[in-house]
């Protein structure tokens, strides 16, 4: 004799009707803005505050890049403000020579996007991004290691922080 699994089948259709019910409640994230505004005019509103440091500039300028798609910017409408922290780890040491072969650049940045004409927060966070390197005996090979990860990082987090703002701004901040 045959028998039919029903609580399967009735499982399917509820989570397809589900499915379909709700999926009326989402707004694509690079769509149109909650005050009829373009996500590509509303991200280039952002004025990204000048970072202090060497990672500081490159974090900036990757912020730029990917707020304006390298565009001129528009009138600024929101401030963005960034302070970064960095540390360097070394989990890995050659026993024999006592140096570290890797290492690992962790980057911080805490941020607030802020209205221009009221300085009220709209946004503010933590994004976190690390970046591993090789470590060698020659000096200058290392120290272009460590610049390396450091704009690597950089990069992720300005990726970060503009999916963060783009989600912000999206709900008609």
């Amino acid at each position: 004799m045959w028998s039919v699994d029903r609580s399967g089948a009735r499982r399917a259709v509820v989570l397809l009707a589900a499915g379909l019910l709700l999926g009326g409640c989402f707004r694509p994230m690079y769509g149109t803005t909650a005050d009829g505004r373009s996500m590509a005019a509303a991200l280039a509103s952002v004025q990204v505050e000048a970072v202090p440091d060497r990672l500081g500039h490159h974090l900036g300028q990757d912020l730029v890049f990917e707020l304006t798609g390298g565009k001129a910017p528009e009138a600024a409408r929101y401030k963005l403000t960034i302070k970064t922290t960095q540390t360097v780890m070394t989990p890995v040491v050659d026993s024999t020579t006592g140096l570290a072969d890797a290492a690992t650049v962790q980057v911080r940045a805490e941020y607030r996007l802020a209205r221009i004409s009221t300085d009220e927060t709209v946004s503010a966070g933590t994004a976190i991004a690390s970046a591993t390197f090789d470590r060698i005996a020659q000096r200058f090979a290392a120290a272009r290691a460590t610049r390396d990860a450091e704009i690597r990082a950089a990069r992720m987090l300005a990726e970060q922080i503009r999916t963060r703002i783009a989600a912000v701004l999206a709900s008609g901040a």
